[in-house]
């Protein structure tokens, strides 16, 4: 049964060819999935009575999901803290390794996730802050190179899609071969392979050179197929800004692996998945000893002033789907 320190803190839960342009508006039955979502990670390998200092990004609540803590175990109390820059939820606390030198961490969300199209806009300045670079999505260099030869379209929605079908015509969804996975922009441009940070931060600079906010989201995907299971691993996105409209969705990784949902994936995502924080080049609440986090959707730990060790960091993550898929129009009323 939920503590009441757990159920203080769920309260605070609120939160190339070119293609003819889709649709961006909310679709007609728009789908919602209610599931739970379990994070478990421990952090290993440390002597006994050894102090770290933790991080675990806390999914929000937005226009796209509901999020609910249903159980949560942790070595010692934490602290729910917001980036005011990203909007970013984390829980923070200070723990010893046990005597197996582990620190182990276990939370059960449930979370209903809603299909989304076109998002209602951000404040200008909001969207202003989304035109600047990061440390690997820069703005003009290598990336440009993929659109000699194209004359772009002064629509900034048709705009848009035409720097998605250069992403999807150029970009192969693979992870045999180092390098993937970091977001670099430069890199996904010269290598053409990688995964969901690869693809969305190639779009990310290309979309921010030509003059359109985007910004990138991270969490994980959760399988089609309804029942229960474990989730391998994160996925991340990306919304842009066209001027007269609001923030419209991207995820042209699933695209590349989807072909026959090329169109769907511009404009809209499907409700298989769970958010739990935004933006690049992060700074964590209390601010950490380290750089600047890439992306954060692990915990991020710190011992003696030094980011951990990735293969010190165990991690296993699931989902249970609760009652039966659900249709209707109303999901983001």
């Amino acid at each position: 049964m939920p503590t009441r320190r757990t159920c203080l803190l769920a309260a605070l839960l609120f939160l190339s060819g070119v293609c003819p342009a889709a649709e961006t508006t909310q679709p007609a039955r728009a789908e919602q999935r209610t599931f739970l979502f379990t994070y478990d990670a421990t952090v290993t390998g440390l002597p006994p009575g050894t102090d770290a200092r933790v991080w675990l990004p806390v999914p929000p609540n937005t226009e796209a999901q509901r999020v609910e803590l249903v159980a949560q175990t942790l070595p010692a109390p934490a602290a729910l803290g917001s980036d005011a820059a990203t909007g970013n939820r984390m829980l923070a606390f200070e723990a010893a390794a046990n005597a197996d030198g582990e620190i182990p961490m276990h939370l059960t969300y449930k979370v209903t996730r809603y299909e989304i199209g076109e998002l209602p806009s951000a404040a200008a300045t909001d969207a202003a802050a989304d035109l600047k670079a990061n440390r690997l999505v820069p703005i003009g260099g290598a990336p440009q190179k993929l659109l000699v030869g194209h004359t772009l379209p002064t629509d900034a929605l048709q705009r848009g899609r035409a720097l998605y079908d250069v992403v999807f015509n150029n970009m192969t969804y693979r992870k045999d071969q180092p390098g993937w996975g970091r977001g670099d922009a430069s890199w996904a441009c010269d290598s053409h392979f990688g995964n969901c940070t690869d693809f969305h931060s190639l779009f990310m600079s290309l979309a921010r050179t030509s003059g359109l906010p985007a910004k990138f989201e991270i969490g994980f995907g959760i399988p089609e197929k309804h029942g229960a299971g474990d989730v391998a691993g994160y996925h991340c996105w990306a919304l842009f800004k066209p001027q007269g409209h609001g923030w419209v969705p991207v995820d042209i990784s699933e695209a590349s692996k989807h072909p026959e949902k090329r169109d769907y994936f511009f404009g809209h995502l499907c409700a298989n998945r769970v958010a739990f924080s935004t933006g690049r080049d992060l700074n964590l609440v209390p601010k950490q000893s380290g750089e600047p986090l890439n992306y954060f959707v692990y915990p991020y730990v710190e011992v003696g002033d030094k980011p951990l060790p990735a293969e010190k960091l165990k991690k296993a993550f699931s989902y249970q789907d609760l009652g039966t898929p659900a249709t209707g129009p109303a999901a983001l009323n």
